[in-house]
């Protein structure tokens, strides 16, 4: 592979973790809910493309507008009739995250084993916008600069509108503290809801994304997941530019690592640039210190 090669590779790469993590970040960032079933809400909108366009001849982009309001819908009802009895139990401490893991963990196995039983353990595929584009003397597919589009343009809207809008400014207060949100008037526990729903949609804008040209199985959704946790927490928990840098650092890591040394060691890389971060910077690349 040539320099551009390398570099295209690594940015479309690190886009799709970045975007995929995006939605994690929302969800622990701000409900403070480790979501580990969260690979299998990405799994399931792949399906739900795979049959789409494989039986009725559906775009993928037409089914995005489609699993937007799906997937937010599905999180926001998870969060307000399983989460919110965990949230009052908790009352904002930190037995939330052990309660959230644990109840999460068991939702994983549930959602796994019904797609399971519906599509069986094969790998699926199907072939949407694979044509070459030329770029800079390089091919590359055009699925995967579309994922790379999206993720810049996912990850420039939401930073903008959490920080140039009111109701970015209410996400972040929830975020920062939320055991003082309320005393400016904030709903802690819709705007936490609103967050998780919005982590949903995200992911099942991945999951349709990610349909397009990678080869998926019902048991991928932890690969997804552990990657996801590995980028919001070398970003910053919370912090959606952070999931981007984050990404595509991994992601240019793993492609260096498979053009030059072995593709089998790219989960090893993640691991070693995972720890490398945590060594220098525990709170991730652009956390902040707890004061």
């Amino acid at each position: 592979m040539n320099l551009i090669d390398i570099l295209l590779a690594g940015a479309m790469l690190g886009g799709l973790y970045g975007l995929v993590a995006m939605g994690l970040t929302l969800q622990y960032g701000v409900a403070r809910i480790m979501n580990l079933s969260y690979g299998e809400f990405l799994i399931a909108p792949a399906f739900l493309a795979f049959f789409a366009v494989s039986s009725w001849g559906i775009s993928p982009l037409l089914l995005v507008l489609l699993v937007v309001p799906l997937g937010f819908a599905i999180q926001w009802l998870i969060y307000q009739l399983l989460l919110t009895p965990l949230v009052r139990r908790a009352k904002g401490g930190p037995a939330l995250e052990v309660d959230s893991i644990l109840a999460t963990f068991g939702m994983l196995f549930v959602v796994q084993g019904v797609m399971l039983v519906m599509f069986g353990g094969d790998y699926h595929s199907y072939s949407y916008l694979s044509e070459p584009v030329e770029i800079l003397g390089s091919k590359v597919a055009a699925n995967r600069l579309l994922v790379l589009g999206f993720a810049v343009v996912l990850g420039g809207g939401l930073y903008l509108l959490l920080t140039r809008t009111r109701a970015g400014a209410v996400v972040r207060a929830v975020s920062v503290a939320p055991q003082f949100a309320h005393l400016v008037g904030i709903n802690v526990r819709s705007t936490a809801a609103l967050a998780y729903g919005l982590g949903g949609a995200l992911v099942a804008i991945c999951g349709v994304l990610v349909s397009m040209f990678l080869p998926f199985s019902a048991g991928m959704g932890t690969m997804f997941a552990m990657k996801a946790l590995i980028v919001v927490i070398m970003g910053g928990v919370g912090n959606l530019m952070g999931c981007l840098v984050a990404g595509m650092l991994l992601g240019f890591a793993e492609t260096l690592v498979a053009s030059f040394v072995d593709p089998g060691l790219t989960l090893a890389v993640n691991y070693a640039v995972f720890l490398l971060v945590l060594l220098f910077k525990p709170t991730g690349l652009f956390g902040r210190t707890a004061r």
